[in-house]
């Protein structure tokens, strides 16, 4: 039976236009292991199909490899921004996953996408577990499509009550397989006060030896404006959390309440962690881009 919300469509892109591919893809992680090593990045519409939040930023993750390498893409940033507009409208009145892929040896452009089935409410409402596995990127300033063939052993972990995989070093986590992480420490010195709520903690998440995602610098840019401490550095597994949250482009902020089997603070969702899930969706519905400029 044909089910339009898993469909996945490929498309090369071309100077002369979009050229379909014939495989059809399981997942967009299927469709970036049947191409050669490149480049990547992933992102949600918005808006019935007209924005995606950092978009520009999302473009850079292709475009600046590519400079740096001497590899000439097909077409420019502004080109792709109207090809993937046009994409995007067949799916509607569902928004669109869509994922952009480089390849390294060549600079050919693609383009995976397919409708995007929000995340139930539930998981935002009750949080999610995670598990940890000892592994990091060789190089965490590209979003390198190698790393999904890297990290195929941890990816079998997720399941339905294993929502993410947590990369650690010597103890340490670093982030998501496919996400940015953060925890709040208990730090009764440093309050911020909100109408009837008083938020005590510090934001904790690493800096070094991760994707330093187009999300994260978001949601940190809203705990500062909210008054709160951020602190960079690499949590342990070891510590005491008060909460703990992942980010990515197209699930937002996601509480979790356990790891390793282990309850975060309370093994529920924060207040913190639901003041920023409210701010973010506030900012998104703001500041998105549209997608094709002009």
């Amino acid at each position: 039976m044909y089910n339009r919300r898993m469909t996945i469509i490929a498309y090369e892109v071309t100077a002369d236009g979009l050229m379909q591919r014939d495989d059809a893809p399981a997942s967009l992680d299927g469709l970036t292991a049947q191409l050669s090593d490149g480049f990547y990045t992933t992102f949600s519409s918005l808006a019935q199909g007209t924005k995606v939040l950092g978009l520009r930023a999302h473009l850079h993750r292709l475009y600046g490899p590519a400079k740096e390498r001497h590899l000439r893409p097909p077409v420019g940033e502004a080109e792709l921004r109207k090809r993937i507009a046009e994409l995007i409208q067949v799916n509607l009145p569902y928004e669109s996953r869509v994922r952009l892929i480089l390849t390294k040896d060549t600079g050919r452009l693609y383009i995976g996408i397919q409708p995007f089935t929000p995340l139930p409410e539930a998981v935002y409402a009750n949080g999610v577990q995670a598990i940890s596995a000892e592994l990091a990127r060789t190089d965490p300033t590209i979003k390198d499509s190698g790393f999904i063939s890297q990290s195929a052993k941890q990816r079998k972990l997720l399941s339905k009550d294993v929502f993410e995989i947590l990369l650690t070093k010597d103890g340490k986590i670093l982030e998501g397989m496919t996400s940015n992480f953060y925890v709040v420490v208990p730090q009764n010195s440093f309050c911020v006060k909100e109408a009837q709520n008083e938020f005590c903690g510090t934001v904790v998440t690493a800096q070094r030896g991760i994707l330093l995602g187009v999300t994260r610098r978001v949601v940190l840019r809203i705990a500062r404006g909210q008054g709160m401490k951020v602190e960079y550095r690499a949590p342990s597994l070891s510590e005491s959390f008060a909460e703990a949250f992942l980010t990515s482009s197209s699930r937002g902020v996601v509480p979790i309440v356990s790891i390793d089997n282990q309850p975060v603070g309370q093994g529920r969702v924060g207040r913190t962690t639901k003041m920023l899930m409210q701010a973010y969706a506030d900012f998104v519905t703001e500041h998105a881009e549209q997608i094709a400029e002009g």
